[in-house]
């Protein structure tokens, strides 16, 4: 994760201990995972100072964050590195990004329509991925 240490420090943050032991963890995670099983495997680092990386990696677009069908959410980490959405296996739970500027020109098109300021949005598509699909 040597670009995700780049890129906080390029934007001013410290790359202090606990945060290099929560971006290590989360490069050794290959599927989503929750801030409680992220924490699970820290247990010297405090699940509050896990929490608040989390959502400081986030905000740089170096974890995503993955609201599932059930109304949990996951976090991985973002492979684009830029403004994406997700296909998600409810089968499998494998999670896949995608990017599709035509859709989010529609979803600012709306907002303008309804008078409505964006600030953000996000595009999560639930279904069965290509392996699931042929297996069942």
């Amino acid at each position: 994760m040597t670009d995700s240490t780049e890129r906080l420090e390029d934007t001013g943050y410290r790359l202090t201990a606990p945060r290099r032991a929560v971006l290590d963890a989360i490069a050794s995670i290959n599927r989503p995972f929750t801030i409680e099983e992220l924490s699970e495997g820290l247990p010297n680092i405090g699940r509050a100072t896990v929490f608040r990386t989390v959502k400081l990696l986030q905000e740089l677009d170096i974890v995503c964050r993955v609201p599932l069908e059930d109304g949990s959410v996951r976090y991985e980490r973002s492979r684009s590195g830029r403004h994406h959405h997700h296909l998600i296996c409810s089968v499998c739970g494998s999670v896949t990004e995608f990017s599709d500027p035509s859709l989010d020109a529609a979803i600012e098109q709306n907002a303008t329509s309804a008078s409505f300021e964006l600030e953000s949005h996000s595009a999560e598509l639930y279904g069965r991925c290509d392996s699931c699909r042929t297996t069942s």
